[in-house]
């Protein structure tokens, strides 16, 4: 399909834009589209599991899966609003997204990544609370605040991608706008706009700053006093006991942090190159499919939820059956 191009005031108003993707042979482009869902059924089953062990077991009604299920939920939509157009994508010649779903995409992939910034600097905030101050964890970390925590993350997400869209969605795009990834991020539409985007980089540049500065700075605090206090426990077995029930979120911060900064904090005129694709599909694709099996490797309470919701569908209405965690 051809890019649509409408004249508007002596102005051209591009009403399409080319996703490049994975430019490859049509016998590897079917591999990766094979590859691609699997990948994406197993993300939303893993994701969708986790979050029906959390809301059935009483053992898990608790702050920190509380969070959990927050950050299942957020990612079953952050692989969703990427994934079905990548898949058209794969078995179409037609590479095209109309300029009011590019805009749509980014948006939401845009408070999707914000809103997991703040998230999991909440839970890290969580983590500290519970290791550093475990007795006034159950009056500090109440449903109230814990509720109140979770709606700042999506208030947060969702006015940082508002504000960044009233600046890109405006911008002017001409010829034919062909953004060399696979699906519509603010550095490549930046790329393809040919006006001047300083002002839209700008403003990309503080509230990016903001929202990865700030929370990351948060989980660099928590961490650096939940290391402080493991240290000064006198056993082993008690310093193992403490640093394993942050050694699953941790390691999904520094997946999730590693890749987005990488790709982020770096200039726009890096997108023209190949390498950024696969750090994305490291972030958008392969750590969303990890991090649910990360926090089942690392936690027995979420293993034994998981056991007995598996057990209770598999064995209809008989629900005796014993699992210890």
């Amino acid at each position: 399909m051809t890019t649509i191009i409408l004249e508007v005031d002596n102005r051209t108003v591009t009403t399409h834009f080319i996703l490049l993707g994975f430019p490859t042979r049509p016998a590897f482009q079917l591999l990766l589209f094979s590859i691609f869902l699997a990948t994406y059924l197993l993300t939303l089953l893993e994701n969708l599991l986790i979050i029906l062990a959390i809301h059935s077991d009483g053992q898990l009604h608790k702050p920190m899966y509380f969070f959990l299920s927050h950050l299942s939920f957020l990612e079953m939509w952050y692989v969703t609003v990427i994934s079905p157009k990548m898949f058209v994508d794969f078995l179409s010649h037609d590479k095209s997204i109309s300029f009011n779903g590019c805009m749509t995409q980014l948006y939401f992939f845009v408070t999707f990544v914000c809103t997991e910034y703040t998230l999991l600097a909440v839970m890290a905030f969580d983590r500290y609370v519970a290791i550093c101050n475990p007795l006034r964890y159950p009056v500090i970390m109440i449903n109230q605040l814990c509720g109140t925590l979770a709606r700042g993350c999506w208030f947060c997400g969702l006015m940082t991608a508002m504000i960044k869209m009233v600046f890109i969605a405006q911008l002017h795009y001409c010829g034919t706008p062909q953004i060399n990834h696979y699906f519509c991020d603010i550095s490549p539409l930046l790329n393809v706009s040919c006006e001047d985007s300083s002002q839209a980089e700008l403003v990309d540049f503080f509230l990016a700053l903001m929202v990865i500065a700030i929370p990351l700075c948060v989980v660099v605090a928590s961490y650096a006093a939940i290391l402080a206090t493991i240290l000064r426990i006198p056993s082993a077995q008690g310093r193992q006991k403490a640093f394993s029930t942050c050694a699953s979120h941790l390691t999904i911060v520094i997946l999730f942090y590693s890749t987005t900064l990488f790709t982020y904090a770096r200039p726009k005129l890096m997108y023209a190159y190949n390498s950024n694709k696969v750090v994305s599909v490291l972030y958008t694709v392969i750590i969303p499919l990890l991090n649910p099996i990360i926090y089942c490797l690392r936690n027995r309470d979420v293993k034994a939820a998981l056991r007995k919701i598996i057990h209770c569908r598999g064995s209809g209405p008989q629900r005796n059956g014993v699992f210890s965690s």
